[in-house]
């Protein structure tokens, strides 16, 4: 076994790597910019499945000599442009939108647990308290709702 070619195995590889690289990013890049702002927004389970399908197939350009340029920003742009897709039906159908979007679930209410939603989220009750102390709350008898929401964060409003 040659142990110096797990370290280092030629200039040519570390030079391609580079210059697709940099192009593969600022192919990135630009396909971002021009998908709008909510590609990559607050995200729910759906949109970190796609952004780390795009990481994926970045370091997939980068480390992949198998993979051109051209075939690794076609399969960047397919990835954002279903994303675009999908958001741009969710506007427009609810259906569509609660087929692939998660609805928030109401965990506790007037100081008590939701024990069966809390059970069907699988969260914790010490996972909620740390919630409500991070809102500013000391216990659960602080809190009017605790709201895990779509995008996997908790919501603690409080009481007056």
């Amino acid at each position: 076994m040659d142990w110096s070619s797990m370290f280092f195995q030629n200039w040519q590889g570390i030079v391609r790597t580079v210059i697709v690289g940099l192009l593969a990013y600022a192919t990135l890049v630009a396909f971002l910019r021009i998908s709008g702002k909510r590609t990559l927004a607050k995200l729910n389970a759906f949109d970190l499945v796609v952004t780390v399908a795009l990481g994926s197939t970045l370091s997939a350009i980068l480390l992949q000599e198998s993979v051109a340029l051209a075939e690794g920003a076609t399969a960047l742009a397919l990835l954002i442009l279903a994303q675009f897709a999908v958001t741009f039906l969710s506007v427009r159908s609810p259906a569509f939108a609660g087929a692939v979007r998660s609805e928030p679930a109401l965990l506790a209410r007037d100081g008590a647990f939701c024990e069966a939603a809390m059970r069907r989220e699988r969260i914790t009750k010490p996972e909620a308290l740390s919630a409500v102390r991070s809102s500013g709350g000391r216990g659960i008898e602080n809190v009017e709702s605790l709201i895990l929401e779509s995008d996997g964060s908790i919501s603690v409003p409080l009481k007056s």
